[in-house]
């Protein structure tokens, strides 16, 4: 054995039997204990989320009620995790217009994809993110339900998208 090794394990040997780690480990809880707490009491108090938050999916309606959707299916074949299903038919003006549009939350990885390849700006991610489900068919959302979500949020989503306009 060279005498460095030699140094190197001698020294390494009083660190563990003066038990230094130990003593430090100490030191650092003792001055963290004293310091100012950062627990935020969740029901009452909200971390700030950042503006580019993706929660609950909602789909959109023009001012005039009609819904935005033109069942392109981009939003479908965007999708990596082939959450969305979508059915189209024809209305008497010839129009496309969905049928079917389902969203099921617990295969969805949230990646926004769907989002980015709507042309029409129909299915977009809120900032809710305070949503459950007791079992799995209650994050299955349909058309309606997703409509309903667009409904509700209207006014933040549209404030959301103004701000973030200069970004797109």
């Amino acid at each position: 054995m060279t005498a460095l090794a030699q140094t190197f394990s001698i020294r390494d040997f009083f660190k563990s039997f003066l038990l230094l780690e130990l003593v430090r480990g100490m030191a650092l809880t003792g001055r963290k204990a004293f310091a100012r707490k950062v627990t935020l009491q969740y029901p009452e108090e909200k971390t700030p989320l950042s503006p580019r938050f993706r929660g609950l999916h909602a789909l959109r309606r023009y001012a005039g009620g009609e819904e935005r959707c033109i069942a392109c299916k981009l939003c479908e074949a965007a999708c990596p995790a082939m959450a969305i299903a979508i059915e189209l038919g024809e209305r008497e003006d010839g129009s496309r217009r969905t049928t079917r549009y389902d969203i099921d939350l617990t295969k969805c990885i949230f990646c926004g994809f769907c989002e980015e390849s709507c042309p029409v700006d129909s299915i977009v991610l809120t900032h809710v993110l305070e949503y459950h489900g007791e079992k799995r068919g209650d994050l299955y959302f349909t058309k309606d339900m997703l409509l309903a979500v667009g409904d509700r949020y209207e006014n933040e989503i549209a404030a959301a998208r103004e701000k973030d306009a200069k970004y797109r």
